[in-house]
């Protein structure tokens, strides 16, 4: 049996901001048990949900230094749908009313839960073969397993997986701040190690020291390679290139399943789409004060509201897309200047835009099922998880050709008749809305084929099995 613990910041169903947290409370499950014993460990923060806090089992605790002074580590448990968690518990760092906050108190919390981490692990009586860590909460996880760690005989021959789900955040602070928190010497302080300009950074000292690096597509992998995309790392990730590998994420197809989803109007399959699908699009019409239409090009957007995310390419199109006969939903917050847009066509064109400037489960799945087509123009995209969701609702997105999104969706040829849906190459507001337009054709001029698209789409397979396998493939390889 291989034993697997997976560190993270944010797991679902527990504490959720992103898809990191989808992704490690997804993955786990998948694993091939008679193989793998696959736990994770997270933070017990004040702002959990009650019902999950009752259900925490207290195992222990004990004292740990750090930062010059003796912590608190208490350690509580719970086994959800057949997975083992394990959380770390302190008041003084993880209370709060949400999971991050000032950055710099971030930087400090997540040295603290690094080495509590480790602490742990003894005590627990769980010796896994591989720690793999996600993002840069989880960067000194390697590092103080290579320092303070190598000499106890329990954590020697461990192996450790750095996870990349966006190489934009770092973990980065000034040097010698840094060295005072952690504990590390300035042996660390170098450009070769975790030296990043004037600041240690502890997502390079993951990426420095982990046995393995993954991130979450091919595309991206390769992208990061590469000045544009690398964020000041793409010299280490050269470097590592041997090391690197790109795995795309999946979904769980029990959660997205529009046959099953109980959050959505109507349910549907692969066989009943072109039947019952529209009935979502009725109801969301209606609720949502939209003019009610079967053949209105009903565009969705589920985002955070970011530059990032190619917001600033639609607010460039917004009053031409808005111009033609279709209708967009969003649903989402971000930077004040994106909802305010929204806001403001919203109050335009009532009967086209519905602008919903805040976070629901239960409207996002509405959206998903509702809509004709899923816009996602990003400027760059590790991997992305609301391309796979509107594709499994038979819903086709329309995406620029990077990372995660170039891996999942193949554009649509119209004399071939393959494709999943659309996508543009440059970052570019035309190219964009000429794309738009293009599916909207399609969409209106061409039904049968659309519908072609859909059943394309609804065909492909992004649950998180295959992802596992390819995972379990990379721990074979690193336990040998």
């Amino acid at each position: 049996m291989k034993k697997v613990l997976f560190a993270a910041s944010e797991v679902v169903p527990f504490i959720k901001t992103g898809g990191l947290a989808d992704v490690v409370g997804s993955l786990p499950k998948c694993f091939d048990k008679k193989y793998f014993d696959v736990r994770v460990i997270l933070p017990k923060y004040a702002c959990m949900a009650q019902k999950w806090k009752d259900k925490l089992e207290y195992i222990t605790n004990f004292y740990m230094d750090f930062a010059g002074q003796s912590r608190y580590v208490g350690l509580l448990k719970m086994v959800h749908e057949g997975v083992t968690f394990y959380f770390i518990d302190n008041e003084y760092y993880f209370s709060g009313e949400k999971p991050y906050g000032d950055w710099h108190w971030d930087i400090e919390k997540f040295m603290y839960f690094d080495r509590a981490v480790l602490s742990a692990l003894p005590i627990l009586d769980f010796r896994p073969d591989v720690i793999h860590c996600h993002d840069w909460q989880t960067g000194l996880i390697p590092v103080y397993l290579h320092d303070s760690f190598w000499g106890g005989e329990f954590f020697r021959g461990i192996k450790t997986v750095m996870t990349i789900h966006n190489l934009k955040f770092q973990g980065n602070d000034n040097a010698a701040r840094f060295m005072a928190l952690s504990g590390l010497s300035s042996y660390y302080m170098t450009y070769d190690k975790l030296l990043k300009d004037v600041d240690g950074n502890m997502l390079k000292g993951g990426l420095v020291y982990a046995d393995a690096i993954t991130t979450v597509s091919d595309s991206y992998a390769e992208e990061i390679k590469t000045q544009f995309y690398g964020e000041g790392l793409d010299g280490l990730m050269r470097a590592r290139k041997n090391d690197l590998r790109g795995i795309v994420n999946g979904i769980d197809y029990s959660e997205y399943d529009p046959a099953t989803d109980k959050m959505i109007n109507c349910n549907y399959d692969i066989n009943s789409v072109f039947e019952k699908k529209i009935m979502n699009k009725r109801a969301l019409q209606s609720e949502l004060g939209l003019t009610c239409d079967d053949n209105k090009f009903m565009i969705g957007i589920v985002s955070r509201l970011t530059d990032q995310k190619g917001f600033d390419l639609i607010a460039y199109m917004m009053e031409k897309l808005c111009q033609q006969d279709i209708q967009i939903v969003v649903l989402g917050t971000g930077d004040q200047k994106y909802e305010e847009m929204f806001r403001y066509f919203a109050w335009k064109y009532p009967d086209k835009v519905s602008a919903n400037m805040y976070y629901s489960e239960a409207m996002s799945h509405k959206i998903y099922a509702a809509s004709d087509a899923f816009l996602m123009p990003s400027l760059f995209e590790p991997c992305g998880l609301s391309q796979l969701m509107s594709l499994r609702y038979g819903t086709l997105p329309i995406v620029r050709e990077t990372g995660g999104l170039r891996d999942t969706v193949q554009p649509y040829n119209q004399f071939e008749k393959t494709g999943t849906g659309f996508s543009f190459t440059n970052y570019n507001a035309h190219e964009m809305y000429n794309t738009v337009m293009f599916a909207h054709y399609i969409y209106v001029d061409r039904r049968d084929e659309w519908n072609g698209i859909i059943r394309q789409a609804m065909s492909k397979d992004f649950s998180w099995q295959a992802s596992a396998k390819k995972y379990q493939d990379m721990y074979d390889w690193l336990i040998g």
